[in-house]
Protein backbone atom coordinates (compact mmCIF):
# COMPACT_ATOMS: atom_id res chain seq x y z
CA UNK A 1 0.00 0.00 0.00
CA UNK A 2 1.15 3.56 -0.73
CA UNK A 3 2.31 5.70 2.17
CA UNK A 4 -0.78 6.09 4.34
CA UNK A 5 -2.03 9.64 4.82
CA UNK A 6 -5.20 11.63 4.23
CA UNK A 7 -3.79 12.91 0.95
CA UNK A 8 -2.55 9.58 -0.41
CA UNK A 9 -5.17 7.02 0.66
CA UNK A 10 -7.84 6.56 -2.02
CA UNK A 11 -11.36 5.23 -1.64
CA UNK A 12 -10.27 1.79 -2.85
CA UNK A 13 -7.63 1.72 -0.11
CA UNK A 14 -10.26 2.25 2.57
CA UNK A 15 -12.43 -0.43 0.98
CA UNK A 16 -9.54 -2.90 0.88
CA UNK A 17 -8.59 -2.26 4.49
CA UNK A 18 -12.12 -2.50 5.87
CA UNK A 19 -13.57 -5.20 3.64
CA UNK A 20 -10.53 -7.45 3.25
CA UNK A 21 -7.35 -6.75 5.21
CA UNK A 22 -8.97 -5.95 8.59
CA UNK A 23 -12.42 -7.42 8.03
CA UNK A 24 -11.97 -10.43 10.32
CA UNK A 25 -9.49 -8.89 12.71
CA UNK A 26 -10.20 -8.03 16.34
CA UNK A 27 -9.58 -4.69 18.06
CA UNK A 28 -6.05 -5.58 19.12
CA UNK A 29 -5.15 -6.54 15.55
CA UNK A 30 -6.53 -3.22 14.28
CA UNK A 31 -4.40 -1.34 16.81
CA UNK A 32 -1.31 -3.36 15.86
CA UNK A 33 -1.89 -2.51 12.20
CA UNK A 34 -2.42 1.16 13.04
CA UNK A 35 0.77 1.52 15.10
CA UNK A 36 2.79 -0.51 12.58
CA UNK A 37 1.51 1.79 9.82
CA UNK A 38 1.66 5.22 11.47
CA UNK A 39 4.09 4.67 14.38
CA UNK A 40 4.67 7.99 16.24
CA UNK A 41 2.36 9.72 13.78
CA UNK A 42 -0.68 8.15 15.49
CA UNK A 43 -2.42 9.73 18.50
CA UNK A 44 -5.40 8.66 20.61
CA UNK A 45 -7.90 11.42 21.44
CA UNK A 46 -9.45 9.98 24.61
CA UNK A 47 -12.51 11.21 26.50
CA UNK A 48 -11.80 8.81 29.40
CA UNK A 49 -15.24 7.26 29.14
CA UNK A 50 -15.84 3.52 29.47
CA UNK A 51 -14.69 2.87 25.89
CA UNK A 52 -11.60 4.93 26.62
CA UNK A 53 -10.60 2.65 29.47
CA UNK A 54 -10.81 -0.38 27.18
CA UNK A 55 -8.79 1.32 24.45
CA UNK A 56 -6.12 2.58 26.83
CA UNK A 57 -5.63 -0.93 28.16
CA UNK A 58 -5.48 -2.42 24.64
CA UNK A 59 -3.13 0.31 23.42
CA UNK A 60 -0.80 -0.30 26.38
CA UNK A 61 -0.38 -3.89 25.16
CA UNK A 62 0.65 -2.69 21.68
CA UNK A 63 2.66 0.48 22.36
CA UNK A 64 3.59 1.26 25.95
CA UNK A 65 4.65 4.85 25.18
CA UNK A 66 1.65 5.73 23.01
CA UNK A 67 0.56 9.36 22.88
CA UNK A 68 -2.88 10.02 24.38
CA UNK A 69 -4.54 13.45 24.48
CA UNK A 70 -7.55 14.61 26.47
CA UNK A 71 -9.44 17.70 25.30
CA UNK A 72 -9.45 19.59 28.57
CA UNK A 73 -12.20 22.18 28.27
CA UNK A 74 -11.65 23.14 31.93
CA UNK A 75 -15.34 22.29 32.38
CA UNK A 76 -15.17 18.58 33.11
CA UNK A 77 -16.42 16.80 36.21
CA UNK A 78 -13.95 16.45 39.07
CA UNK A 79 -14.47 12.68 38.78
CA UNK A 80 -13.06 12.82 35.24
CA UNK A 81 -9.90 14.62 36.35
CA UNK A 82 -9.51 12.18 39.26
CA UNK A 83 -9.81 9.25 36.83
CA UNK A 84 -7.07 10.68 34.59
CA UNK A 85 -4.70 10.75 37.57
CA UNK A 86 -5.52 7.12 38.39
CA UNK A 87 -4.88 6.13 34.77
CA UNK A 88 -1.51 7.91 34.81
CA UNK A 89 -0.53 5.88 37.86
CA UNK A 90 -1.66 2.57 36.32
CA UNK A 91 0.04 3.21 32.95
CA UNK A 92 3.09 5.35 33.81
CA UNK A 93 4.79 4.91 30.42
CA UNK A 94 1.89 6.24 28.36
CA UNK A 95 2.25 9.86 27.25
CA UNK A 96 -0.98 11.44 28.50
CA UNK A 97 -1.43 15.13 27.71
CA UNK A 98 -4.30 17.43 28.69
CA UNK A 99 -4.82 19.61 25.64
CA UNK A 100 -5.89 23.16 26.49
CA UNK A 101 -7.98 25.64 24.47
CA UNK A 102 -6.36 28.91 23.44
CA UNK A 103 -8.94 30.91 25.41
CA UNK A 104 -9.30 30.62 29.16
CA UNK A 105 -12.86 30.53 30.48
CA UNK A 106 -12.48 34.16 31.56
CA UNK A 107 -11.27 35.22 28.11
CA UNK A 108 -14.09 33.28 26.47
CA UNK A 109 -16.66 35.03 28.67
CA UNK A 110 -15.17 38.43 27.87
CA UNK A 111 -15.23 37.81 24.12
CA UNK A 112 -18.41 35.75 23.72
CA UNK A 113 -20.46 36.30 26.87
CA UNK A 114 -21.06 34.31 30.03
CA UNK A 115 -22.08 30.64 29.86
CA UNK A 116 -21.44 30.22 26.15
CA UNK A 117 -22.26 26.51 26.52
CA UNK A 118 -25.86 27.64 27.15
CA UNK A 119 -26.22 30.48 24.67
CA UNK A 120 -24.25 28.89 21.81
CA UNK A 121 -23.09 25.33 22.61
CA UNK A 122 -21.75 24.76 19.09
CA UNK A 123 -19.42 27.74 19.41
CA UNK A 124 -18.34 26.64 22.87
CA UNK A 125 -17.44 23.17 21.58
CA UNK A 126 -15.64 24.74 18.65
CA UNK A 127 -13.46 26.91 20.86
CA UNK A 128 -12.78 24.41 23.63
CA UNK A 129 -12.64 21.11 21.72
CA UNK A 130 -12.56 21.33 17.93
CA UNK A 131 -9.91 24.02 17.52
CA UNK A 132 -7.42 22.38 19.94
CA UNK A 133 -7.95 18.98 18.30
CA UNK A 134 -7.61 20.43 14.81
CA UNK A 135 -4.32 22.10 15.75
CA UNK A 136 -2.99 18.89 17.31
CA UNK A 137 -4.09 16.64 14.43
CA UNK A 138 -2.29 18.92 12.02
CA UNK A 139 0.89 17.37 13.43
CA UNK A 140 -0.25 13.73 12.98
CA UNK A 141 -1.41 11.57 10.08
CA UNK A 142 -4.00 9.55 11.99
CA UNK A 143 -5.92 9.39 15.24
CA UNK A 144 -7.77 6.76 17.26
CA UNK A 145 -11.35 7.11 18.45
CA UNK A 146 -13.57 4.94 20.64
CA UNK A 147 -16.66 5.17 18.42
CA UNK A 148 -18.99 2.15 18.46
CA UNK A 149 -21.70 1.49 15.90
CA UNK A 150 -24.43 0.86 18.45
CA UNK A 151 -23.91 4.23 20.17
CA UNK A 152 -26.19 6.22 17.87
CA UNK A 153 -27.70 6.23 14.35
CA UNK A 154 -25.00 8.67 13.20
CA UNK A 155 -22.30 6.13 14.05
CA UNK A 156 -23.82 2.99 12.52
CA UNK A 157 -21.66 3.14 9.39
CA UNK A 158 -18.35 3.75 11.13
CA UNK A 159 -15.53 1.53 9.84
CA UNK A 160 -12.20 0.47 11.35
CA UNK A 161 -10.40 2.94 9.06
CA UNK A 162 -12.23 6.14 8.11
CA UNK A 163 -11.46 9.14 5.94
CA UNK A 164 -11.86 12.10 8.27
CA UNK A 165 -12.76 15.07 6.12
CA UNK A 166 -13.40 17.27 9.14
CA UNK A 167 -9.77 17.16 10.28
CA UNK A 168 -8.11 16.03 7.01
CA UNK A 169 -6.90 12.95 8.83
CA UNK A 170 -7.41 9.18 9.05
CA UNK A 171 -9.59 8.05 11.94
CA UNK A 172 -9.07 4.56 13.37
CA UNK A 173 -12.00 3.08 15.32
CA UNK A 174 -11.04 -0.33 16.78
CA UNK A 175 -14.23 -0.80 18.86
CA UNK A 176 -16.91 -0.46 16.18
CA UNK A 177 -18.35 -3.94 16.81
CA UNK A 178 -18.33 -3.82 20.61
CA UNK A 179 -21.58 -3.62 22.58
CA UNK A 180 -21.99 -1.62 25.78
CA UNK A 181 -22.20 -4.92 27.68
CA UNK A 182 -18.91 -6.10 26.18
CA UNK A 183 -17.20 -2.84 27.13
CA UNK A 184 -18.18 -3.35 30.76
CA UNK A 185 -17.34 -7.04 30.73
CA UNK A 186 -13.80 -6.08 29.69
CA UNK A 187 -13.54 -3.37 32.36
CA UNK A 188 -14.70 -5.72 35.12
CA UNK A 189 -12.64 -8.69 33.91
CA UNK A 190 -9.41 -6.67 33.84
CA UNK A 191 -10.33 -4.56 36.89
CA UNK A 192 -9.76 -1.30 35.05
CA UNK A 193 -10.30 2.11 36.63
CA UNK A 194 -13.36 3.98 35.35
CA UNK A 195 -15.31 7.16 35.97
CA UNK A 196 -17.46 6.80 39.08
CA UNK A 197 -20.24 8.75 37.35
CA UNK A 198 -20.96 5.64 35.26
CA UNK A 199 -22.41 4.15 38.45
CA UNK A 200 -24.78 7.13 38.69
CA UNK A 201 -26.50 6.67 35.28
CA UNK A 202 -24.01 8.66 33.22
CA UNK A 203 -23.19 6.35 30.27
CA UNK A 204 -21.61 9.16 28.22
CA UNK A 205 -19.70 11.82 30.13
CA UNK A 206 -18.72 15.20 28.75
CA UNK A 207 -18.49 18.66 30.30
CA UNK A 208 -20.24 19.09 33.63
CA UNK A 209 -22.49 21.89 32.39
CA UNK A 210 -23.75 19.89 29.40
CA UNK A 211 -24.16 16.37 30.77
CA UNK A 212 -27.10 14.87 32.66
CA UNK A 213 -27.78 11.34 33.92
CA UNK A 214 -29.86 9.08 31.67
CA UNK A 215 -33.09 7.39 32.72
CA UNK A 216 -33.16 3.59 32.70
CA UNK A 217 -33.49 2.33 29.15
CA UNK A 218 -32.50 5.67 27.61
CA UNK A 219 -30.10 6.08 24.71
CA UNK A 220 -26.45 6.06 25.82
CA UNK A 221 -25.97 9.64 24.58
CA UNK A 222 -29.32 10.97 25.76
CA UNK A 223 -27.71 12.92 28.59
CA UNK A 224 -25.37 14.92 26.33
CA UNK A 225 -26.65 18.47 25.59
CA UNK A 226 -29.97 17.21 26.95
CA UNK A 227 -31.73 20.56 26.78
CA UNK A 228 -30.88 21.32 23.15
CA UNK A 229 -31.06 19.78 19.68
CA UNK A 230 -27.32 19.19 19.74
CA UNK A 231 -26.21 15.54 19.62
CA UNK A 232 -22.48 15.76 18.77
CA UNK A 233 -19.68 18.15 19.68
CA UNK A 234 -18.48 18.10 16.07
CA UNK A 235 -15.49 15.78 16.40
CA UNK A 236 -17.22 12.99 14.50
CA UNK A 237 -19.31 14.86 11.94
Amino acid sequence: MRSASYETLKQEDYQYLNQQHLARKDSLDVLKWAYDTFEEDLVYACSFGAEGMVLIDLISKVRKDAKIVFLDTNLHFKETYELIERVKQKYPTLQIELLQPELTLKEQAEQHGEKLWKTNPDQCCNIRKLQPLEKMLGQHSAWISGLRREQSPTRQNTEFVNKDNRFHSIKICPLIHWTWEEVWMYIKLHQLPYNELHDQNYPSIGCENCTLPVTDGGDSREGRWANSNKTECGLHQ
